[in-house]
């Protein structure tokens, strides 16, 4: 057996190297369940604000002298609340007021943690996550966040294709549609939320957004969709913290590298995925049947 394989299975008996790998699984599995209605419902530049933003949310813990985590859900929640309120309620385009709450935020993020000297030397870590360092409270709360994703979605399924296919049509046959969208903006930002310690700020919108683009590419029908962008997201991880470790590379960016590598293998596979109106059609023929 060669040495690189051998320090490769070592590691991965640390106790510190399992925590990691069950975090990238289980951030890889909410980002993929998710990250198949976000793409769709075209909220994937809305999950990078979150995402960007989450930093002022981190900033104002260490202000306040507590601890980041217990800040950053709360505020990962109000944030999003009050995103998707100013994008109804304003006449901007949803991209540009996007641009301008993040950038803002990044700003005042920036400028907080100025006056605070804890977070000197450790940016990257904010920024690019630092995915061996997670904790069995973090997998408690990715394990329970998970399952309630998984509820969600699987108790209304058919509701959430409806809402992604044609909103209207949900609304004429009595869907609760600002209801059923409030508790997903919840859901993602949660999910958002607590990534950011794994994966950072600048890269947790690719665990949503990415593993959910590869399975579009490849899927025949809206519930493989799902399935499959939960896979790859979850496959993703165990690869990328593979590669980490035998290569001595930073986890989160190597994750994120390797979820590009599968995007970009789905692209150029031969062409066994449907086109978008006939993937559109097999949806709505999934809700009648």
């Amino acid at each position: 057996m060669e040495p690189e394989l051998i320090r490769v299975i070592e590691l991965f008996q640390l106790p510190f190297m399992q925590r990691a790998l069950m975090g990238g699984i289980l951030t890889g599995l909410m980002g993929g369940i998710l990250g198949s209605f976000t793409i769709l419902r075209q909220l994937s530049f809305f999950c990078d604000a979150l995402g960007h933003s989450a930093l002022l949310g981190i900033s104002i813990g260490y202000l306040l002298g507590l601890n980041p985590s217990l800040v950053l859900l709360p505020f990962a929640v109000i944030f999003a609340l009050a995103v998707s309120y100013l994008l109804e309620h304003t006449k901007l385009w949803t991209d540009a007021l996007l641009n301008i709450i993040y950038s803002s935020s990044l700003a005042i993020a920036i400028i907080i943690l100025s006056f605070v000297g804890q977070y000197k030397g450790g940016i990257n870590n904010l920024l690019f996550g630092d995915i061996l360092a997670v904790q069995e409270i973090d997998l408690v709360l990715s394990s329970s966040l998970l399952i309630i994703c998984i509820m969600f979605i699987g108790m209304t399924l058919r509701t959430q294709m409806l809402l992604t296919v044609s909103e209207p049509l949900a609304i004429a046959r009595g869907v609760s549609v600002s209801t059923q969208s409030t508790i997903f903006i919840v859901l993602l930002s949660l999910v958002v939320g607590i990534s950011i310690k794994s994966i950072g700020v600048l890269l947790v919108s690719a665990f949503v957004v990415i593993p959910a683009c590869a399975a579009r590419l490849l899927s025949r029908t809206f519930t493989d969709y799902v399935l499959l962008s939960a896979g790859l997201g979850a496959l993703s991880a165990v690869i990328g913290m593979v590669i980490s470790a035998w290569f001595n590379l930073p986890s989160g960016p190597s994750i994120v590298a390797t979820q590009l590598a599968i995007f970009l293998t789905a692209m150029v596979l031969p062409r066994i995925h449907l086109p978008i109106k006939s993937h559109h059609s097999q949806t709505t023929k999934e809700l009648h049947d």
